[in-house]
């Protein structure tokens, strides 16, 4: 306990207060040695889209909004799927074009959950626009603002990140501000990794994509350790160095289907095996 690390001081008492749990859970990482894990930071005071900015400015990138035809993923072949070939078609389309489709989402928590829910809203999403989760069911769909935010190289035009910027069309609250990538885990699976920016640190969810017997495809966050796909908290400490918590206990599944030539998503994320949340997606592609 003597040389227990401490959360930087100077900042919002629950910030500090969750990093320093991170710090006090979880193990000092060597950020070489986990390239897998490894996103942006965000940084004290930022807010919604901010951290792009920021971002752009530290690594000399240009930032690029608003194109008319970009994906999460170059290429669904980046997943290297066994069986990609049963993938359907639409949803390939939806991940390497993303910016042609619209998103309508419904939320529905279990009641046990939502005081939960409202606290984290109260303390950390509503101030920093990030994992702003209505804690009202949203029985009926309601409209979501896409778009994709990519940071180039300035000489090579190469995009070195990809942002998926989700709003509500109807308060302007953000829902997610993601950068999203693919990445190996150590035992050689490739995954879809997305990192979500918080002050001195981020909230980092990695998923293990497979095709489901009628061609959807199925991103599952759930492990049993360090390494495996799943929910890792990251933090700069005081001196600069960095903590990670792995979270076994909480899980998050996604399957992405067509039916009638439509595309629906179902999310499902639960604690120590209990469902907390479930959306549902209607994704349409523009006109």
């Amino acid at each position: 306990m003597v040389n227990m690390r401490l959360a930087y001081p100077i900042q919002k008492f629950q910030d500090w207060f969750t990093q320093q749990w991170v710090i006090f859970r979880g193990e000092r990482i060597e950020p070489e040695t986990v390239p897998w894990l490894i996103g942006p930071f965000g940084k004290l005071g930022s807010i919604a889209d901010d951290f792009v900015n920021q971002l752009a400015e530290e690594e000399d990138l240009i930032i690029e909004r608003n194109s008319i035809s970009t994906g999460l993923l170059p290429s669904i072949q980046e997943l290297k799927l066994s069986d990609s070939a049963r993938l359907s078609r639409n949803i390939i389309d939806f991940y390497e074009n993303t910016t042609l489709y619209k998103l309508k989402l419904s939320v529905k928590w279990h009641p046990l959950f939502k005081i939960f829910g409202n606290l984290v809203i109260n303390l950390f999403s509503n101030r920093i626009q990030q994992l702003n989760i209505p804690t009202n069911n949203l029985e009926r769909l309601n409209q979501i603002n896409s778009e994709i935010i990519t940071l180039k190289e300035p000489k090579s035009g190469d995009v070195k990140y990809t942002i998926w910027y989700r709003t509500f069309e109807s308060t302007g609250y953000v829902l997610y501000s993601g950068v999203y990538t693919t990445c190996m885990l150590p035992s050689g699976k490739i995954c879809i990794k997305a990192v979500f920016p918080l002050p001195k640190g981020n909230a980092t969810v990695i998923m293990s994509p497979s095709v489901g017997p009628n061609g959807e495809l199925c991103l599952d966050a759930s492990g049993k350790k360090f390494g495996d796909p799943g929910f890792y908290f990251l933090v700069n400490d005081s001196r600069g160095d960095v903590w990670s918590q792995y979270i076994r206990s909480f899980r998050d599944r996604l399957n992405v289907y067509c039916y009638d030539g439509k595309i629906f998503a179902e999310q499902t994320l639960t604690l120590w095996r209990q469902c907390i949340l479930r959306f549902k997606y209607e994704i349409h592609r523009n006109k």
